[in-house]
C-alpha cells in the first residue's frame, strides 16, 4: 500500500507541473451536402425484356421493352417498386415502337415508319422509309437522323433530306452536338460526323470494340466506351487524347452518358461516375441496382439518374441534407425497426430486402451494441435536451439493467435475454439458461467487450444526463459489476462458478501473453479504464487502489502504453493460445480500445496519467488512420488534440449509405483500386473505399473488406451504433457543429 500511495503522490505532483492549455480543435460546419440513394423498380425478367428508359420535363419515366411501353410503379427508398405496362396513351399499342428518346425534354418515339410524340399536341409526326430503324437522334428544328444499324436517313417534316451509311461498319449510337451543329455517329470501330447543312459524312477516328459514347465538357470531348475501357477524342483538335483508360471499376462498358456535366458509365458489373478528383463513384449490387448488367443510363427527374439493368430500373437520387437531418432519419430507422426489448438489434430473415419480412434477432453482443447506441443517445440528450432522446435512454437503460437482474449471479451481466420456450431458435442455444422467472431465459458466457461497453455507457450517463434516477442507476451498475470483478480476483464469474472465456483481467492471465500480443495491452487498458470509472463515480478507494496496483505492481501501465507498432504475431516459442489470439489484427479489439478510452482518459486519476493515456490513444489512432473509421477519429478528439482526422470522420458520416441492408457487394474485381500485399492488419487496398461502396458493417469490422457474397438482402443493420454514436459524440465534443444555414 505504501508503494502505491508514493506512486500516486509522485504522479499528482508531476501532473500539476505538466498541465498545459488545451489546443483549439477544428470544427466541421454542418452545411448541406449531397446524399445519394436509390429507388429500385424490379421487372418480371420472364416476360419483360427492357431496352431503354427516359423521362420528360414532367418527371414521367417511360421504359421501352420488346413487349411494349412500360413504366415504374409504386417505388420509394427501401420499398421496391415494380415495372408495369404503360396504358396511359391507349391508342399507342398498335405502334411498332423500336426506340424512345428525349427531345427538348419531351418523350419522342421511333417506329417502323415514323418519328412521333404526344407532346406539341401530337404535331411531331415525321415519316421515314427505314422499316428496321431502331436508333435516332434529334437535331435542329425537329430534324432527326435515324438508322437501322446499316443505313442512315435524315428526315424533317416527313421529308427524306439525305440517305447514306457507314462504310464497313454498324451504327451503334448517334448524338447531336449543338456547338458544331453536327451529328456524331458511333460505329463498332469508327467515330464519324455528319453535317446536316453540307450533307457530308466524315470518319474522324478508327478503333475497335466500341459500344457507346457521349459528348463531354460542353460537347468538346467525345467519350467512347468499349469492351476494354474508354478513350477520349478532342473534337476541336480532331485527335484522340492519350491512351485508352482501363483504370476503371469495370472495363467492359455498355453505356456512356453525360448528365449535368458528370460522366457516367454503365458496365456488365454495375455503374460508375467520374468524380472531380479523377476517381469513381461505383454503384454495385442491390443497394443501388436491381441487376448489375447495365443496359442504358439517362437523365431522370429532379437531377436523378436512371440506370436500366437486366432486372429493372434504378433511379439514383441526389438530395441535399445536413448531418443532423441524416441523424434524424437514422433515429427513426432505429426506433421503427431495431428496438428489441430495449436492445439495439439487427433485423434478420428478410426476403431480399423486403422490410415487411424478417425479425429482430438476439445477439451475442446485445449489451455492447446497445451500450454504443445508448452512448449516442446520451450525447444527443446532452447536446439537444430532446425529451425523445431521454426516453430512448430510459428504455435502453431498462434493458441494460435487466441483464444484471435476470440471472442468479450477483454482479454478473447476462449477454442477453429472451422469452422462454425458444432456446433452440436463438443464437448459440448451448449458452442459454432458464431464469427464475419461467417466462424468460438468459444468455451466459458474457465477454469482456460487453463489460467495457457497459462501463462506457454507464459512465457517460452518470456524467452527462441530468436525471437523478438514471444517474443513480448507472452508478449502481458500475459499482455492481466492478465489485463482482474485484471480489472474484479480476475475473468475470459465470453461473457455473468459472470465469467466462474472455472475462479475464487477472495479471496471471494478462501477463502470460507475450508483450507483442494485443490482448496484453488491450486487457490492461480496458481494466484500468473500468476501475477509474468506478472510482470517479463511487469514490470507493478499492477501485483506485486496484488500478494503481495493476499499473505499478503488475505492469499494466507499461502494457497499455506499449506502442501499436510492437503488436503483431506471437513468437514461435509462444503457447498455442497466444498464437491463436495473434494470427492477425482483430478489429473487435479496436472497438474495445476506443470505447474504453472514454473512461481511460476522461476519468484519469491525475493529469500525469492523463497525459500518458493521451499518448497511447494518439499512438493507436495513428495506426488506425488508413481505415478512416469515423468513430475512432471522433473518440480520439476527446483528448483535445487538434489532429484527429476530422475531415475523414465527416467523410465517413457523409458517405455512409442510408440503406443499411446487407446486400451482396463486390469490389475485388475492380481495376481502379490498388491492392497491397497480405499483412497483419488485413489491409487489402492502398486506399480505403467509401462506406457506400463496401459492405455494411459495425465498427468491429475491417473497413478494407471489399466483398459481401452471401445472403443477399436478408438483414438490416441498425444505425444506432454504426452512425449515431460517432455523430452525436462529435456534436457533444464540439467538433461537429449544429446545422449551418446556406
Amino acid at each position: 500500500m505504501q508503494k502505491i500511495l508514493t506512486f500516486l503522490l509522485i504522479l499528482s505532483i508531476s501532473g500539476m507541473l505538466s498541465c498545459s492549455k488545451k489546443s483549439t480543435q477544428p470544427v466541421h460546419e454542418d452545411k448541406p451536402f449531397v446524399q445519394d440513394l436509390s429507388v429500385k423498380y424490379y421487372s418480371d425478367t420472364v416476360t419483360q425484356n427492357l431496352l431503354q428508359a427516359f423521362s420528360d420535363n414532367n418527371g414521367k419515366v417511360q421504359i421501352l421493352s420488346k413487349q411494349g411501353l412500360l413504366h415504374p410503379h409504386n417505388g420509394r427508398f427501401l420499398y421496391h417498386g415494380t415495372i408495369s405496362p404503360d396504358n396511359s396513351y391507349r391508342f399507342m399499342k398498335d405502334k411498332k415502337i423500336s426506340a424512345i428518346g428525349s427531345y427538348e425534354n419531351q418523350l419522342v418515339y421511333l417506329s417502323d415508319s415514323v418519328v412521333f410524340s404526344n407532346a406539341w399536341a401530337g404535331k411531331l409526326f415525321s415519316r421515314h422509309t427505314l422499316p428496321g430503324a431502331r436508333i435516332f437522334e434529334g437535331g435542329q428544328n425537329f430534324a432527326f437522323l435515324i438508322s437501322d444499324g446499316r443505313s442512315l436517313q435524315l428526315i424533317q417534316d416527313s421529308k427524306n433530306l439525305w440517305s447514306g451509311n457507314l462504310p464497313d461498319d454498324e451504327v451503334l449510337e448517334i448524338r447531336y452536338n449543338t456547338v458544331d451543329s453536327q451529328f456524331w455517329i458511333l460505329g463498332k470501330k469508327t467515330l464519324s460526323t455528319f453535317s446536316p447543312t453540307d450533307k457530308k459524312l466524315l470518319k474522324v477516328l478508327e478503333g475497335s470494340s466500341f459500344t457507346s459514347f457521349d459528348l463531354y465538357k460542353k460537347q468538346t470531348i467525345a467519350i467512347i466506351g468499349s469492351n476494354d475501357g474508354y478513350l477520349e477524342y478532342d473534337i476541336k483538335a480532331k485527335k484522340q487524347l492519350g491512351e485508352i483508360n482501363r483504370k476503371l471499376p469495370v472495363t467492359n462498358i455498355e453505356s456512356v452518358k453525360v448528365i449535368n456535366e458528370k460522366l457516367w458509365f454503365g458496365s456488365t458489373d454495375g455503374t460508375f461516375a467520374l468524380r472531380a478528383d479523377g476517381k469513381y463513384d461505383y454503384y454495385n449490387g442491390e443497394r443501388w441496382l436491381p441487376g448489375n448488367k447495365v443496359r442504358q443510363i439517362s437523365a431522370g427527374p429532379k437531377n436523378s439518374v436512371l440506370v436500366l439493368t437486366n432486372s429493372g430500373l434504378a433511379q439514383i437520387e441526389f438530395k441535399e441534407m445536413t448531418l443532423e437531418q441524416k441523424a434524424l432519419y437514422f433515429e427513426e430507422q432505429v426506433r421503427l425497426r431495431h428496438i428489441r426489448n430495449g436492445f439495439n438489434a439487427t433485423v434478420r430473415g428478410m426476403n431480399r430486402g423486403d422490410l415487411s419480412t424478417g425479425f429482430m434477432e438476439d445477439s451475442d453482443n446485445d449489451g455492447l451494441w446497445t451500450s454504443m447506441y445508448l452512448g449516442g443517445e446520451i450525447f444527443r440528450y446532452a447536446v439537444t435536451k430532446d425529451s425523445a432522446a431521454l426516453q430512448n435512454c430510459r428504455e435502453s437503460m431498462d434493458a441494460m439493467e435487466r441483464l444484471y437482474d435476470i440471472n442468479p449471479v450477483p454482479g454478473f451481466p447476462s449477454r442477453s435475454f429472451e422469452r422462454s420456450g425458444h432456446i433452440n431458435e436463438l443464437g448459440d442455444p448451448e449458452r442459454w439458461q432458464h431464469a427464475s422467472n419461467k417466462e424468460w431465459d438468459w444468455k451466459s458466457t458474457t465477454s469482456s467487450d460487453e463489460v467495457i461497453g457497459h462501463i462506457f455507457a454507464f459512465g457517460a450517463m452518470a456524467e452527462l444526463v441530468d436525471d437523478t434516477n438514471l444517474k443513480t442507476r448507472a452508478i449502481t451498475l458500475i459499482d455492481t459489476v466492478m465489485s463482482h470483478i474485484i471480489k472474484n480476483d479480476m475475473y468475470l464469474i459465470d453461473f457455473d462458478g468459472k470465469p467466462t472465456m474472455w472475462g479475464k483481467w487477472n495479471p496471471e492471465y494478462v501477463n502470460a501473453f507475450p508483450v507483442n500480443v494485443g490482448d496484453r495491452k488491450l486487457n490492461s487498458s480496458n481494466i484500468v479504464s473500468m476501475l477509474q470509472t468506478a472510482y470517479h463515480f463511487t469514490k470507493k478507494e478499492k477501485y483506485k487502489e486496484k488500478a494503481l496496483e495493476l499499473m505499478t505492481k503488475n505492469g499494466y501501465l507499461e502494457n497499455l502504453m506499449r506502442p501499436m507498432s510492437v503488436i503483431g504475431k506471437a513468437p514461435e516459442d509462444a503457447d498455442e493460445h497466444s498464437k491463436h489470439m495473434s494470427d492477425g489484427w482483430n478489429h473487435s479489439d479496436d472497438e474495445m480500445y476506443f470505447v474504453g478510452y472514454w473512461g481511460l482518459y476522461r476519468y484519469a486519476l491525475n493529469d500525469t496519467l492523463k497525459a500518458k493515456y493521451k499518448e497511447a490513444i494518439l499512438d493507436h489512432w495513428q495506426a488506425e488512420r488508413p481505415e478512416k473509421e469515423g468513430a475512432w477519429n471522433i473518440f480520439t478528439a476527446l483528448t483535445g488534440t487538434n489532429k484527429f482526422d476530422l475531415n475523414e470522420a465527416v467523410w465517413y458520416l457523409q458517405e455512409h449509405p442510408l440503406d443499411l441492408i446487407d446486400w451482396q457487394i463486390r469490389n475485388s474485381h475492380r481495376k481502379d483500386i490498388e491492392m497491397v500485399e497480405p499483412n497483419f492488419r488485413k489491409q487489402t487496398t492502398k486506399e480505403v473505399l467509401p462506406p457506400d461502396e463496401r459492405p455494411i458493417q459495425r465498427h468491429n469490422g475491417n473497413t478494407f473488406n471489399l466483398d459481401r457474397t452471401h445472403s443477399n438482402g436478408s438483414s438490416e443493420h441498425s444505425a444506432g451504433d454504426i452512425w449515431l454514436l460517432p455523430y452525436w459524440m462529435g456534436r457533444y465534443l464540439g467538433v461537429i457543429s449544429a446545422p449551418v444555414n446556406k
